[in-house]
């Protein structure tokens, strides 16, 4: 929770400089867990050092891992070859969706006995899919309270695969990467994942499998809805690789994109670029499809200002299966577009650190923007002019969701001060967030 009550900064109306993105949250879990399920040392460097990470890392620890935090984000996991230490833990994983899912599954197949639990949030948010799938291979796992919701229980069982594992991909991608970083270490023969239904947040399942891949584990996708695990050649399936640098957060460097286009520029991120491997630096293409000027390297992307005569942005209709997270700053980058912006196939928002449609259309009517909701769809025009624009008392809410707080800092470049509540929930993935926001505005 947070221990600042709020801040309040802006109106500003410049942005420029370079920021050097903090690690990839989804790349530095995964990495994580894979190097400590692997053979070897593995130092991994530009390691994220938030809230979510360390649940893993403190989880890690707990199950017999050495796990040493160095200088400057670098992380040092002595590998355990496929198999925890600790087989009878009580693990806190707080409300790291990144964390407790692919965990889950690689605990699953430990022979041991565990429980999982977390904050309130995350005994609302589901797991129901990702227990049907390793229950189909022999997974013991009880829901504690509310079916198909965390605390669980994983008891000792004996793991087969005898058959095609479905899962549900229409809910969260994170359920099918824990599934495929999990059952490489049972697959005494080679074991086929079938999707039902959409796969949402595609561009995560690519991340996941390339880094399976620099650990020594290649998956095969004969098909945009099966994936084959290659048969298990020795005990330890995952191999380091040494070293491993983990790029610049994607779902980050949004904000900054975005402030960039709103506050003329030029703004540079530094970290993520045209050779990344994270899906939302989609991102940029759909700021350039609003109007704003792009450029990019193969480590960077700056945006300068608008290509528009009438310096704003322009409205646009979006389907954002593919970049649910980084289409938070689209809903708030609306605020400064003209026309209405509306983006579709967002009905993960719903369960993640809080319900994004709803609070997202909450706070942005408190400043006066036309907002229409739906399950998977929001749509935002901004108010007509500038003395429509409200700068409400009691200030905008961030419900304990660190992206309702980057988010919305954006809407400092309005016509007013804006009060943030609650600003510190940003520790989860970028504790450093509201100084580099300050060292780019003006």
């Amino acid at each position: 929770m947070s221990s600042l009550p709020s801040i309040t900064t802006g109106p500003f109306a410049r942005a420029q400089g370079s920021i050097v993105l903090p690690g990839s949250k989804s790349i530095s879990n995964r990495a994580l867990l894979l190097a400590a399920l692997a053979s070897g040392t593995t130092t991994l460097s530009n390691l994220l050092d938030a809230d979510d990470t360390q649940v893993m890392r403190k989880a890690l620890r707990q199950l017999g891992l050495s796990v040493s935090d160095q200088a400057n984000q670098v992380c040092v996991v002595e590998g355990c070859g496929g198999r925890f230490p600790v087989r009878d833990a009580d693990l806190f994983m707080g409300n790291a969706g990144t964390a407790i899912r692919p965990l889950t599954a690689a605990l699953a197949m430990q022979s041991g006995n565990y429980r999982l639990s977390g904050v309130p949030r995350m005994h609302e948010r589901p797991i129901r899919d990702l227990v049907d799938g390793l229950r189909q291979v022999g997974a013991d796992i009880t829901y504690e309270s509310q079916e198909g919701y965390p605390p669980i229980k994983i008891a000792s069982a004996d793991i087969a695969i005898h058959d095609v594992v479905k899962v549900r991909g229409d809910v969260s991608s994170q359920f099918l990467t824990a599934l495929l970083m999990a059952l490489p270490l049972v697959a005494k023969k080679s074991v086929k994942i079938e999707v039902i239904g959409e796969l949402i947040s595609r561009p995560y399942i690519e991340i996941t499998l390339k880094l399976m891949a620099r650990f020594g584990v290649l998956v095969s996708c004969p098909d945009a809805q099966s994936f084959i695990i290659p048969e298990k050649k020795s005990d330890a399936v995952y191999q380091s690789p040494g070293t491993l640098s983990v790029e610049g957060d994607a779902s980050s460097a949004s904000y900054f994109l975005a402030l960039g286009a709103i506050g003329a520029g030029p703004v540079r991120v530094l970290g993520v670029g045209s050779n990344s491997i994270q899906g939302d630096v989609a991102f940029a293409d759909a700021l350039s499809l609003m109007g704003a000027q792009i450029t990019a390297g193969e480590d960077w992307i700056e945006v300068t200002g608008v290509k528009n005569a009438s310096g704003k942005l322009n409205g646009i209709t979006l389907d954002c299966t593919e970049i649910p997270d980084a289409a938070m700053t689209l809903a708030v980058a609306a605020l400064f577009a003209e026309g209405k912006t509306r983006l579709n196939g967002i009905a993960s928002w719903r369960v993640k650190e809080t319900d994004r449609i709803a609070a997202m259309a909450k706070e942005l009517k408190k400043l006066g923007a036309i907002v229409e909701e739906g399950p998977d769809y929001i749509e935002v025009q901004a108010p007509k002019n500038h003395a429509d624009w409200l700068s409400p008392l009691e200030g905008i809410d961030t419900y304990d969701d660190h992206r309702m707080a980057m988010c919305f800092s954006l809407a400092a470049f309005g016509p007013n001060a804006l009060k943030i509540n609650e600003p510190d929930c940003v520790a989860k993935t970028f504790p450093a967030y509201f100084a580099q926001f300050a060292a780019v505005v003006s």
